[in-house]
């Protein structure tokens, strides 16, 4: 197999409407929290959002911090913050982080809470509308934050089906959307990265090429840890002219995979590596940088 340059867009149709209710909505909300992947700080953030949201207080949270490298999370963190945002970093899968959610968006929304007491409202509630592209775990985060409440989920006048409305106490809710993608993916390395993570669907890419490709990546920022997992040499790594596609031949020797007549299975292999990387087996890895421009 040759390693090729496979363009990588996945659209589906329902992502326009989504995209179009999300706008709707957004006259509903006070403040925007968008989700992103600790392992894709930038690469998991819809470019349209900035636009979309532009007038609105907005919150980056950081989700899957737990399987992303936490010395780059920190870099990340304090980047958001630079660009003015209020980031909160999360593990929802153990739930750590989100308590300190609601008083976040109290301090983004502080103004607006003032304004509402000198007019008598008191008790009014925010309403922060979640949003994130597929696979950065909403779902995960909002049931971390009203898992032993009563949490009052319905339809409200104005909200078209597919939004649903969490009420948190203190005087906060939520209005959970789908997942958007964006419809180009002008930056190839950009949705090679999302498929990686699985934002994108494997069944709509080559899995071999997207494994090499992963491969290649790791070799160059985590040798270590392909040595570790797949007991490679590094000798073996350090060949200038290995091919991502060497090395997941390699994988799959070392792990047994082979077909009739003693050829090696890549496809299972090129599963197998996507699959631990997924599921944090690969280490704490991050894969994107800060950008040059931005670097102390």
């Amino acid at each position: 197999m040759n390693e090729t340059k496979t363009n990588i867009n996945w659209y589906p149709g329902h992502m326009t409407k989504t995209k179009r209710k999300m706008q709707e909505s957004l006259k509903l909300v006070d403040a925007v929290a968008e989700i992103v992947d600790a392992r894709l700080p930038l690469s998991s953030r819809n470019p349209d959002f900035d636009n979309m949201f532009s007038n609105k207080p907005r919150m980056i949270i950081l989700n899957k911090c737990d399987i992303a490298n936490p010395e780059k999370t920190k870099k990340w963190t304090e980047f958001y913050k630079k660009q003015n945002f209020v980031v909160l970093t999360t593990d929802c899968k153990n739930n750590k982080g989100s308590k300190s959610f609601i008083p976040l968006v109290k301090d983004l929304l502080k103004e607006k809470i003032e304004k509402n007491k000198k007019r008598g409202l008191i008790n009014k509630s925010v309403r922060v509308m979640i949003v994130g592209i597929p696979n950065v775990g909403k779902s995960s985060f909002i049931n971390n934050l009203v898992k032993g409440r009563k949490a009052k989920v319905e339809d409200r006048p104005g909200v078209t089906r597919g939004n649903q409305w969490f009420t948190l106490d203190q005087n906060v809710e939520l209005l959970d959307t789908p997942g958007v993608l964006w419809p180009k993916f002008d930056d190839q390395n950009v949705a090679q990265k999302l498929a990686f993570c699985g934002a994108i669907k494997d069944q709509v890419v080559d899995i071999e090429d997207l494994a090499s490709k992963f491969l290649i990546f790791l070799n160059s920022n985590y040798k270590q840890n392909i040595i570790d997992r797949y007991k490679l040499t590094e000798e073996f790594l350090n060949d200038e002219n290995i091919t991502g596609y060497d090395i997941l031949k390699e994988v799959a020797k070392k792990r047994g995979m082979l077909l009739s007549k003693g050829e090696v299975n890549t496809e299972r292999a090129a599963e197998t590596v996507l699959d631990e990387f997924r599921a944090a087996k690969l280490g704490r890895i991050t894969l994107d940088e800060i950008p040059e421009n931005f670097r102390n």
